[in-house]
């Protein structure tokens, strides 16, 4: 397996400005370990090799007279197929799903390849993006890279498995209750959720709307930053979109000035090695400079009913036809989850709303004065993927979903790992539009964290 699969954006963007390698061959590395740990780990459904391969061709071509889109050119990034790419199907992993292929590209879609990025191929997720790792779909569900008996988090699944095991640089998940986040934590790797409507969602299936979000997935902060920065911008086709300002570049190794505040409310309930590893996170923070202090909020478990409640009403309303139509075409578990919004009335999800308000506006008041907060991502070690007991118990154990309800961002990234050699990770969150904010801390946090920064699943390696 070549080196070309395991590098950053700035180390194979300088090998092709020096024509040490091209895009072409960085893609055919990833294709390579595609071939070598797709068949273990069922991270990608597709990747779509002729055609990504035609697309780096294209990429040297435009390099080569001078047409250089920025620090993405020619670099592969899969999707989560629940995104458009067009003339691919989007399956949501599902065969409920209609096997037509997609008109156009996602906006999202459409920026990366205005940005020079390279579309390699299709991942795995829970079907539909809700459910769990289901063995009763057309596609088997996504594994662990570290662990393959293990779930990578969901439902961005393959994307988190696929970016750990060195398949691609780079993924898209989305975020509806935690999405891109769990499976970064699970992994090993980076996941943001960036502020309510910062990336556009047109060309993306449903889940939740007034919860859903686009995600980036990398290996480092500096890598998700960039990847960030050429998924925003206005789309008017979105309703939720807002412009924000670059975010990539805002790493620095002083944080002097800033307050952080810990949210040790909603870290009750962790295991205590992940305690642990938090607890060694914020000294890190401390030393690089930033004045962390703990704070009261409510508890989690308010949080996440009321986002549960909002998901099964909201999605609901997307499937209910297609449910009626044809529910046995869906798998247990994502039609198990489904159904449950059929029994939520409007005054139900009205008094959801009302309470999704007054939870904002408790944190909110919680974290005034202060420019960031942090607190664990996942409270228990990625549980046995054939355990349905546990896999089910593991939505309600994380702080995910907390940032999903209030719309601001929240960056996912490891702080160490377990003494069964699985990742650890923590969260990183700013008041509503900051999401250089987040940046700035993670970036600072990754730089000293250094080389104990979970890198490589012994699967990969």
């Amino acid at each position: 397996m070549s080196d070309l699969a395991d590098m950053g954006f700035a180390a194979l963007g300088r090998l092709m400005e020096r024509r040490a390698t091209s895009s072409r061959e960085i893609v055919a590395a990833c294709l390579a370990r595609i071939d070598a740990l797709n068949p273990q780990l069922d991270a990608f459904l597709d990747p779509t090799a002729e055609r990504a391969l035609a697309e780096a061709e294209t990429r040297d071509r435009e390099r080569a007279a001078g047409q250089v889109h920025g620090p993405l050119h020619g670099i592969p990034v899969a999707v989560k197929d629940i995104i458009d790419v067009a003339g691919l199907p989007t399956t949501c992993h599902s065969r409920a799903a209609s096997d037509s292929p997609a008109a156009r590209d996602a906006f999202v879609v459409a920026r990366l390849r205005k940005a020079g990025a390279v579309i390699l191929g299709k991942t795995a997720l829970h079907e539909y993006a809700t459910g769990g790792p289901s063995f009763d779909l057309p596609w088997p569900p996504a594994r662990n890279p570290w662990n393959r008996d293990r779930h990578p988090g969901g439902s961005s699944s393959g994307s988190g498995a696929a970016v750990a095991a060195g398949m691609v640089p780079a993924a898209l998940g989305t975020d509806t209750a935690g999405s891109v986040r769990h499976p970064a934590t699970a992994c090993g790797i980076v996941g943001m959720k960036p502020t309510y409507g910062a990336i556009s969602r047109q060309g993306v299936f449903p889940l939740a709307a007034s919860l859903d979000q686009v995600g980036p997935m990398t290996r480092t902060v500096a890598d998700n930053a960039v990847l960030f920065d050429a998924c925003t911008g206005w789309d008017p086709a979105d309703p939720a979109s807002r412009t924000l300002g670059p975010v990539s570049g805002q790493a620095t190794p002083d944080l002097r000035g800033l307050r952080i505040a810990v949210l040790d409310d909603f870290n009750a309930e962790a295991d205590p090695e992940i305690l642990e590893s938090f607890s060694a996170a914020r000294t890190v923070l401390t030393d690089l400079g930033a004045h962390v202090e703990s704070v009261a909020t409510l508890p989690v478990s308010r949080f996440n009913d009321c986002a549960r409640l909002l998901i099964q009403t909201e999605s609901f309303a997307v499937h209910g036809p297609r449910l009626r139509a044809s529910a046995a075409a869906y798998g247990w578990r994502a039609r198990t989850k489904l159904l449950a919004g059929a029994f939520v009335d409007a005054e139900l999800y009205l008094a959801a709303q009302a309470e999704r308000r007054r939870l904002t506006e408790s944190l909110r008041a919680a974290l005034l004065g202060f420019d960031a907060a942090i607190c664990l991502s996942s409270f228990h070690h990625p549980a046995h993927i054939e355990d349905d007991a546990e896999i089910d118990a593991t939505y309600d154990r994380q702080a995910r979903i907390v940032f999903n309800l209030t719309g601001d961002p929240a960056i996912a990234v490891p702080c160490g790992m377990s003494r069964a050699g699985l990742p650890i990770g923590f969260q990183i969150a700013a008041p509503f539009g900051r999401d250089a904010m987040v940046y700035r801390i993670a970036g600072a946090y990754e730089v000293a964290f250094g080389g104990d920064w979970p890198r490589y699943p012994y699967l990969a390696s």
